[in-house]
């Protein structure tokens, strides 16, 4: 069980991710763009974020320059999840920290349950559905 944040500004999707990852028995908290997850994780302590980068207020990107993970949380996990192919940024999202970045397109939720549970227990490497591309 994992503490997960969902970043996601689209309500439907972010209830889907929620029932999906709360059916495995992992504590989840919302938020509809970066500025309400920057406070969300002032009172819960995320183990992985899973977060959108096109978003209202603060984008994803924003969210990441605002949070500091490479120095300070480096413990967390940061999952992109969006529908920008080969955008500059998923490539600054990837710099800035995050650990993975996916296509909500090609990702069932299955495939994104099998990509948390790998994250959250590295070594013990699944094959996925998700489309993966990580840092380099």
């Amino acid at each position: 069980m994992a503490n997960i944040l969902i970043v996601e500004d689209d309500k439907d999707l972010n209830f889907a991710y929620q029932l999906i990852l709360k059916r495995e028995n992992h504590n989840v908290a919302t938020a509809f763009n970066g500025e309400e997850a920057l406070e969300q994780l002032h009172s819960f302590k995320a183990d992985i974020i899973l977060l959108d980068l096109l978003m209202p207020i603060k984008s994803g990107v924003e969210f990441l320059q605002s949070y500091d993970i490479i120095n300070e949380h480096s413990d967390v996990k940061i999952l992109v999840f969006t529908n920008i192919d080969n955008a500059p940024e998923i490539n600054e999202a990837l710099r800035l920290g995050a650990d993975k970045c996916i296509i909500k397109a090609w990702t069932s939720p299955q495939g994104l349950v099998k990509l948390i549970n790998n994250m959250l227990q590295p070594g013990q490497e699944q094959e996925t559905e998700a489309n993966t591309p990580t840092k380099a």
